[in-house]
């Protein structure tokens, strides 16, 4: 595998080039034994996915342990919790590029699976691989599944609206976790994680919120995307209610080393213009709870 322009100049930007050309040969496009054996448990996948006017989406899938099965080493079909409105299939209806970021809160542990999707009867997504690899376990904070699936889940409720209310900063503002997806127009999407104590993520205003970038595995998968393309798409979840945030729009990456100075550690910033919110109420049955062991928090890709 190999590395797009995007990836190439935002690494050289950053002073890692060589180390990340060390670290393309672990991107690979199968899906490997460990990797398999992995996803045979998993219940929480965020997708990236691009709509008809060419936003990006990130998107919460959950399900019962297997339902992501892998068909064979370059193929895998995904049997989410389904919601009849969910973007998601319309985007995958219309353009058939996705990222998979699979993420198991409790080991610490993430996949990202990156290809070309397919709906099948009974909104099942069949996804052929293009591009598979593990991540580091760093700044992931723990979570706990509750046991079982909620029997009683109420039916989801979708909210719409082109800015931030007071609510949703809160919610973004005590947020210890978000994800966020990212889309090159030849290469693919892809969907990363993003983790801080909470108060990482600062709401500027009602339009426009600003994060910052810590040092992570210097590949730039997400930063390499958004030097092509500023497109992008954060997912918010509450994990104790089962609730989730969208929202889309623009990304820049700011490397002023004065605006930094506000953010101790970071190495970049990054500002996201909002355009368009989606709040979904019981958006899955699945509920985790925050743990009590300390890891780090910060994140980048």
């Amino acid at each position: 595998m190999s590395f797009h322009s995007g990836e190439i100049a935002v690494q050289t930007q950053a002073g890692v080039r060589e180390e990340a050309q060390r670290l393309c040969s672990l991107i690979g496009n199968v899906i490997k034994p460990a990797a398999q054996e992995f996803l045979h448990t998993q219940q929480l996948v965020i997708a990236s996915t691009v709509d008809t006017e060419g936003r990006v989406w990130a998107s919460l899938l959950t399900g019962k342990p297997g339902f992501v099965q892998v068909l064979n080493q370059q193929v895998l079909q995904i049997d989410a919790f389904f919601l009849s409105d969910d973007l998601l299939y319309h985007n995958l209806h219309n353009n058939p590029q996705i990222g998979l970021l699979v993420i198991d809160l409790v080991n610490r542990r993430r996949l990202r699976l990156n290809g070309k999707a397919e709906i099948q009867p009974g909104g099942k997504i069949k996804v052929n691989i293009e591009q598979a690899f593990f991540n580091c376990p760093k700044y992931i904070q723990v979570r706990h599944l509750e046991t079982g699936m909620t029997e009683s889940l109420e039916n989801p409720v979708i909210f719409t609206r082109e800015a931030l209310n007071q609510t949703d900063k809160y919610w973004i503002t005590q947020a210890d976790t978000f994800f966020i997806a990212s889309s090159h127009p030849e290469v693919g999407a892809d969907a990363s994680h993003r983790g801080g104590y909470p108060g990482f993520v600062q709401v500027v205003h009602s339009n426009k919120l600003v994060f910052p970038d810590y040092a992570g595995n210097n590949m730039f998968q997400t930063f390499g995307n958004l030097a092509v393309n500023a497109g992008a798409g954060l997912l918010f979840i509450d994990f104790e209610e089962g609730h989730t945030l969208q929202l889309v729009g623009k990304a820049e990456v700011i490397w002023d080393a004065e605006r930094l100075s506000d953010f101790a550690g970071a190495q970049r910033l990054v500002e996201f213009e909002v355009e368009q919110i989606l709040e979904t109420r019981n958006a899955t049955p699945l509920r985790w709870r925050f743990s009590d062991i300390q890891t780090q928090f910060r994140n980048t890709d």
